[in-house]
């Protein structure tokens, strides 16, 4: 059996035989089941039926393209097989950016996807994407934990509020239900709102980065065009897609592209 755990600056799996081994989260396909939780994503078909139509009152009712084209006179036409959709549409391939973790990181968060706690008075936030390698695959039973500030700028360095760890499901997606965190002022001077994330799959790195907002998001009456250009640490290859807000509501989206290999 294998353990997620943090040691020293860097997550890693080990295996619980090593004398270095510690408690930490486990995804939720292992022998113990404790740890985390999948959602699935549930693929559905449908059918459609074929369109009857009258050639006269004493021929009975035929179906398809071709009788439909005999009855309007033009000749029937074979539909175009459909393209087959690229694997990863939104994938570049290309690894997302590193940043500091920051020091507020804490081990042993609770596995759980939405960090929404009736302490929680800020703007929500519906943040979904998928996790892939640099071949555009998609990482299922990646680890994804999530930190940040609430809306006055306050990290919980007593308890976990807004702090939480999931896994991927079996199509490398994730689903967070939080807020847009504040600004605040930190040993790095005013910070810009930001998510803190560290991401790895199973055996490969530990990604440790940061998820910032477009210049144009609204929440807490505060400038983002302004906060954004004198943050020193951000990148803007890691600005979140944000639609809305609709009814007080954002839904964002970010993927994330990891080297899987040390």
């Amino acid at each position: 059996m294998t353990e997620f755990f943090r040691q020293g600056d860097a997550m890693r799996y080990a295996d619980d035989s090593s004398p270095e081994a510690a408690t930490g989260p486990q995804p939720p396909s292992r022998a113990d089941g404790e740890q985390g939780s999948s959602r699935r994503s549930f693929l559905k078909s449908t059918s459609a039926g074929v369109t009857s139509v009258a050639l006269g009152a004493s021929v009975a009712a035929s179906a398809g393209p071709a009788a439909e084209a005999a009855e309007r006179g033009r000749p029937a036409t074979t539909p175009r097989a459909a393209r087959p959709l690229a694997v990863t549409p939104a994938c570049s391939g290309q690894e997302t950016p590193a940043s500091i973790e920051g020091p507020l990181f804490k081990p042993h968060s609770p596995a759980r996807g939405d960090l929404i706690t009736p302490a929680i008075r800020g703007v929500r936030l519906d943040l979904a994407g998928v996790v892939y390698d640099t071949a555009c695959k998609p990482l299922p039973e990646t680890l994804i934990e999530f930190w940040q500030c609430d809306q006055n700028g306050d990290y919980d360095t007593q308890g976990f509020s807004l702090r939480g760890h999931q896994y991927t499901d079996s199509r490398g997606g994730y689903l967070l239900k939080t807020i847009i965190p504040r600004d605040y002022w930190g040993r790095w001077g005013q910070r810009a709102p930001h998510i803190h994330t560290q991401v790895q799959v199973s055996g490969g790195p530990l990604l440790v980065t940061q998820l910032y907002f477009p210049d144009d998001t609204q929440a807490y009456g505060r400038d983002f065009a302004a906060l954004n250009a004198a943050d020193r640490l951000l990148n803007r290859a890691c600005t979140i897609g944000l639609t809305g807000p609709e009814g007080g509501r954002y839904t964002g989206t970010f993927d994330f592209v990891l080297t899987t290999t040390a």
